[in-house]
């Protein structure tokens, strides 16, 4: 990554890193590490820490030339760091004077200050949960407990979805679901902005409560965020400025009580609910109306005495008023149905009333004794006269004093007593807008880079499970599709760039495969990871230097790793030293018995002498990985060897139902299908696979030949000559090329074919002969060469 694009959340991008590699090291998860470490370099490659975690998270891996590449740089660029990770991998390798040197240079910095890469820190003394499970997880795997093994993995992507092996663990069992569902989508941050000075006005439904207005998605404070700190009631600062009444706007000094100060009044509602009565900005405004609280008519003479600290602020007239106040901040009176109440002090929030009182009442003498203490309560004698003038009409059941009731119940439920402290601390925590200070803003700014950091990381790591998952499912075109989204920095690491080899290589597109396996050696010459496949794409493309000089070097990497011993038994081989070949794969499935590929590459090195010994290769094979294809593939070759057709198919079909996208298996599950008797449902078979894969020469040939037998000459003359054109060395195409065009009956062009098949394969002189005695009539019911 540039300087000039660097996000100004970098820094706590780079500490998620941090944390999250010395996690998995700490836990002995050491290929996600690895992960992580890698998409960590990619980022920032002149970032030395980044280096460190790099070659640290290899070293333990054991590849550790990989990790002796990254930190052994030129001299001006090496940092003491450096030298340090250099000596601890030349005494793994046995370099013992390079280590002595390297440890000599990192001495003459007295200077140094290791960083937080370093590994002197404070590690933890037991893995957490998600590693454990994570662990059992690799354990069961190995030890063939599938069902055992997905139950630990999901636990512990549910815990830390960043433990990779957990993930890959579900791809290789074949049973990992959705990516929505292992990571639902997160929706992107947004920065907390100072609060307005206004708050939302409510909106009056028709049930009588109030909800947020359609801007705010359902929560009235999405523009403001509380400051870290403990828990407050949704408060904020007391506003400045006039507050308004009924019919004139009085100026009221701030409270103490700053939740108070942000209650909804009936000023702020408009001309036509202003019947309802007021309620608290709280919790039931965020999730939606509370259901209505049916009441009971019992308790509508019931006077309910106040608690016992209330009664101290009251006034002495209103104990005996009927009027109810309808905000109330902590549950003081215990009885939520209740007709009539006394008057708090100057921790309720106001008095309510219904709408008959509202209707002949002064509206001038709203606002008194329930917005302030009991001095001020005092102060407004004739204000208390004109509310106990009303007890009467008080007690009438109409609507709207329903209304009033349900609101009241409302706040009850959705409020609880706090200390006076705490709303202090609200109110210093959430300034108002015009307390809004640089510090708050930069406070802000950090709060926002953070999360930043974590939904990049989220939304990288989901990038990468979604590609890993499509190509354990075989869906090649998607994980090329998944990878082609990724930022360009990691597109050009070497995990990506083996990710797209082999998807070409599952694809059958070998070119492509070559070319990014090419790649991933320029970038990270002394890989081990993929290397098998690898050296199975350069004995398909005959390869026979490259693939020496390969099993070579993995070789002197590490000669205890099965991917060397895999390439050294595909050059033998490509050789025809097939005694040798079986001797290294048996040595590969020696050093991990988990090595599926192992057992299957024997068990096709046997195929042509021992078909019972192959049967038995292939088996342990899926002994040791179920859901591996090629062994399903190779049993399905032995059964039909040994004319089971019924056998071969119904491997062939397994094969097919793990790799469904794979065009030899639907040509090899074709062939067997023809071979039952079914040539039409074979055509079918051979028809998709050709459409999957119009370039593979061998589905294209299996069809010609059942086009054959079906009488069908000219599409079979058409995939012939394709064949031709594509591959004009192969000798058994244009023999069979001769044979279809004598069948029409074209003999010349059938002599110059054979002319030609004859100069290719000198071999083949017997078979033209055969060819050229052979009755028309004969030859259309004769059994097409195999070739």
């Amino acid at each position: 990554m540039q300087p000039e694009s660097t996000p100004s959340f970098f820094p706590y991008l780079c500490q998620r890193f941090e944390s999250l590699v010395w996690s998995c090291l700490d836990s002995d998860l050491i290929k996600s590490a690895v992960f992580h470490a890698e998409r960590y370099f990619a980022m920032d490659q002149q970032n030395h820490d980044a280096r460190h975690l790099y070659a640290t998270a290899l070293l333990r891996e054991g590849q550790t030339y990989s990790a002796l590449c990254l930190v052994n740089i030129p001299r001006e660029q090496q940092c003491t760091g450096c030298l340090e990770l250099k000596a601890k991998c030349c005494t793994a390798l046995g370099r013992h004077r390079q280590a002595r040197e390297a440890l000599e240079r990192a001495l003459l910095d007295l200077s140094y200050m290791p960083s937080s890469s370093s590994s002197t820190r404070v590690a933890p003394l037991y893995p957490d949960s998600a590693a454990l499970h994570c662990r059992a997880g690799v354990e069961a795997l190995k030890g063939n407990i599938p069902e055992k093994a997905s139950s630990s993995f999901r636990r512990a992507l549910a815990l830390n979805p960043h433990l990779w092996e957990a993930f890959e663990g579900l791809c290789a069992i074949g049973s990992c679901p959705e990516i929505d569902d292992l990571f639902p989508p997160r929706p992107a941050p947004r920065k907390r902005s100072p609060p307005t000075d206004i708050p939302n006005k409510p909106v009056a439904t028709g049930a009588g409560f109030f909800t947020p207005d359609a801007g705010g998605s359902g929560n009235l404070f999405s523009g403001w965020k509380p400051d870290p700190g403990p828990p407050a009631l949704f408060r904020m600062g007391p506003l400045a400025g006039p507050r308004d009444s009924l019919i004139s706007n009085e100026s009221v000094p701030p409270l103490d009580n700053s939740f108070q100060v942000h209650r909804t009044t009936r000023s702020q509602l408009p001309g036509n609910i202003q019947t309802l009565p007021p309620r608290p900005l709280s919790s039931a405004d965020e999730v939606g109306p509370v259901p209505k609280k049916l009441r009971s008519t019992v308790r509508q003479n019931e006077v309910i005495k106040p608690s016992k600290s209330t009664k101290m602020e009251l006034n002495e007239p209103l104990k005996k008023a009927r009027a109810r106040p309808a905000l109330i901040f902590a549950n003081i009176f215990s009885s939520p149905g209740r007709r009539s109440q006394p008057t708090t002090s100057s921790k309720t929030g106001g008095a309510g009333k219904n709408a008959n009182q509202l209707g002949n009442a002064n509206p001038a003498t709203r606002r008194s004794t329930r917005l302030l203490s009991g001095t001020a309560t005092k102060a407004h004698p004739p204000k208390t006269r004109d509310r106990r003038r009303q007890p009467a009409q008080s007690r009438t059941r109409s609507m709207e004093s329903d209304l009033d009731e349900e609101a009241l119940t409302a706040n009850e439920l959705t409020h609880t007593p706090s200390p006076p402290s705490n709303a202090q601390s609200g109110s210093e925590g959430s300034p108002s807008t015009s307390n809004w200070t640089s510090a708050h803003e930069q406070a802000a700014q950090e709060e926002y880079d953070a999360e930043l950091a974590d939904y990049y990381l989220y939304n990288l790591t989901r990038r990468f499970a979604s590609a890993t998952r499509a190509l354990a499912m075989y869906d090649s075109q998607k994980c090329l599709n998944e990878l082609e989204q990724l930022p360009h920095a990691h597109q050009s690491t070497s995990w990506v760039l083996a990710m797209v080899g082999r998807a070409h290589y599952e694809k059958l597109d070998y070119a492509s495969a070559e070319r990014a396996f090419q790649a991933v050696r320029k970038l990270e010459p002394h890989r081990l990871w993929d290397m098998e496949v690898y050296s199975t794409l350069l004995w398909h493309l005959q390869r026979n230097i490259e693939l020496s000089f390969l099993a070579q070097e993995l070789l002197n990497i590490n000669p205890r790793s099965s991917q060397a011993w895999i390439a050294i038994g595909n050059l033998f081989s490509l050789q025809k030293e097939r005694s040798q070949a079986l001797t290294c794969f048996r040595r590969a499935a020696q050093l991990d018995p988990t090595c599926a590929y192992a057992y299957t590459l024997s068990g096709h090195e046997s195929i042509d002498e021992d078909l019972d010994k192959a049967i038995s290769f292939f088996q342990s094979a899926l002994r040791a990985d179920p859901r591996h294809y090629n062994a399903w593939y190779g049993l399905g070759t032995c059964y039909l060897r040994m004319s089971k057709i019924r056998l071969a198919e119904y491997h062939y079909r397994k094969a097919l139902e793990i790799h469904p996208n794979n065009a030899v298996l639907l040509g090899c599950v074709g062939m067997a299908v023809e071979r039952r008797g079914d040539r039409d449902a074979a055509l079918s078979l051979f028809n998709k696979a050709v459409q999957i894969a119009p370039d593979n020469a061998l589905v294209r040939y299996r069809r010609a030949k059942i086009l054959v037998s079906m009488r069908k000459y000219e599409p079979a003359v058409k995939d012939l000559e394709y064949l031709r054109s594509t591959s004009p060395e192969e000798s058994n195409v244009i023999f069979q090329l001769a044979r279809v065009y004598r069948l029409l009956g074209d003999e010349v062009k059938s002599a110059q074919t054979l002319a030609i098949a004859r100069d290719i394969s000198p071999k083949s002189l017997n078979k033209i002969k055969k060819l050229l005695e052979t009755v028309k009539d004969e030859l259309a019911d004769d059994k097409m060469d195999e070739g």
